[in-house]
């Protein structure tokens, strides 16, 4: 059962999102406002369609952490659930994102009327220089980044591997970082099309101040989003080991 529904449910997530990105040409002439509130329509509807199709509920904790304007938003990234799912949360969020996206016909465009950040991961200097620059400007603008501080999707129990571009806008944007757990990796697998059932927990936890030295921030990152991370993926295990296949 679970299979047929994961079946089901991806069809119908690519066709919503086939018909999202084709529409989307239309955003290009209203203001953008209007868009972010289009796109947060698509995913939660896109939410709703996981939960009923596939029974994969969504769980949000410690939203009161979560600052009414600017900040930087840290944490782990370990399906494509999160790159939707989170928009809502937020009220004009900025994603970091791979610069090799923007190149995708419709997804590109839409980012790009997103203002969202693109990131070449290849260089060094000047793609810092870029990133800085262009998140300052959704500072500016009192918009919520969103980065993946590892850079990518891993698997759920794979080891930290945090990159420096985190720690470099808190350094640069001088404002609150929030750090995020979840364990959506054991409902949403990377790379697989199996939707298990059961409950995908985002926790916020208490925001990093701005201000503090590299070491610190760092060191303050890790041991608030691991800890959590392990414990939200210990909580789902159960849930998943008594749930019926």
């Amino acid at each position: 059962m679970t299979v047929f529904r994961s079946i089901l449910f991806n069809g119908v997530f690519y066709l919503s999102l086939v018909a999202f990105l084709v529409l989307g040409v239309l955003f290009f002439f209203v203001p953008r406002a209007w868009s972010m509130a289009a796109l947060k329509v698509w995913s939660r509807s896109t939410q709703w369609w996981l939960e009923v199709i596939a029974g994969t509920r969504m769980e949000v904790r410690g939203a009161e952490h979560l600052p009414a304007g600017a900040a930087l938003v840290a944490g782990k990234h370990q399906s494509m659930w999160e790159t939707f799912a989170l928009f809502p949360l937020f009220d004009d969020p900025a994603i970091v994102m791979k610069r090799e996206l923007m190149w995708i016909p419709l997804l590109g465009w839409l980012a790009y009327k997103f203002r969202m950040i693109p990131v070449d991961r290849t260089a060094r200097g000047p793609a810092l220089k870029s990133l800085l620059r262009r998140a300052e400007a959704a500072v500016a603008a009192n918009r919520q980044i969103l980065v993946f501080p590892e850079g990518t999707r891993r698997a759920p129990d794979a080891a930290p591997d945090y990159k420096s571009g985190a720690t470099a806008l808190y350094l640069k944007l001088k404002v609150p970082c929030v750090p995020f757990a979840l364990n959506s990796g054991l409902f949403w697998p990377r790379r697989r099309l199996l939707r298990r059932p059961g409950t995908i927990v985002v926790e916020f936890l208490p925001a990093i101040p701005p201000g503090l030295p590299r070491k610190e921030f760092e060191r303050r990152l890790i041991e608030a989003i691991e800890p959590a991370t392990a414990r939200l993926l210990a909580e789902g295990r159960r849930e998943i080991e008594g749930t019926p296949a």
